[in-house]
């Protein structure tokens, strides 16, 4: 059998339009390829984000947004950091032993659950529905609170009740302490939260 010989005017034609066929093809997929890459907005929500505290006084809260979450830095008063050791009778989980790798980092895992003890980092989230506690750092017989009320925070929704180290108190609808966010000092006044590795 003999094989019938393809012109040279045909076999370019087909290189041409197999060429420009691929060309389309490859013109098509790196739109479609280029959505599966996070987008600006979405690297920058999950970034490390650097916060000055110079200006935090004892006895205030800053809140900054980190992943979508609000990270609070609250600077305790010393009255406040000696009620702390105080309470671990009264709390679910007083030395963050519970979910230690999620909720607390190494670090943090000390009576006042933080890197300095006058300084509090952590996801303002409750751990049971997802709701933002309320400041409640001044002591004493409040609305919704007991009457030895020592400071801390209240989840309005369902009346959890955590320390001011962000520790649960027992018998509460929260199951755990409120999460502290990877973070760092990079000066006395400057934080990074997102970050715990230095470069």
């Amino acid at each position: 059998m003999s094989e019938t010989p393809i012109d040279s005017g045909k076999r370019t034609w087909l290189i041409a339009s197999g060429c420009a066929g691929a060309v389309g093809g490859v013109a098509a997929a790196v739109p479609f390829v280029s959505t599966f890459q996070p987008s600006e907005k979405a690297k920058a929500a999950g970034a490390a984000v650097e916060v000055d505290i110079s200006s935090l006084k004892p006895g205030e809260k800053i809140t900054v947004e980190w992943r979508g979450k609000p990270v609070w830095i609250v600077k305790r008063t010393p009255e406040q950091l000696a009620e702390l050791p105080k309470l671990d009778g009264q709390l679910a989980d007083p030395a963050s032993k519970r979910n230690p790798a999620e909720l607390t980092p190494e670090y943090a895992r000390n009576e006042w659950r933080s890197i300095k003890p006058e300084v509090l980092v952590a996801v303002g989230i409750c751990s049971h529905l997802g709701c933002s506690p309320s400041d409640k750092f001044v002591a004493g017989p409040q609305p919704s609170l007991p009457d030895d009320w020592k400071g801390g925070f209240l989840c309005p929704c369902h009346g959890s009740t955590f320390d001011m180290a962000g520790r649960v108190f027992k018998n509460k609808p929260a199951p755990d302490n409120l999460e502290v966010p990877p973070h760092m000092y990079l000066s006395e006044t400057k934080l990074l939260i997102g970050e715990d590795k230095k470069a």
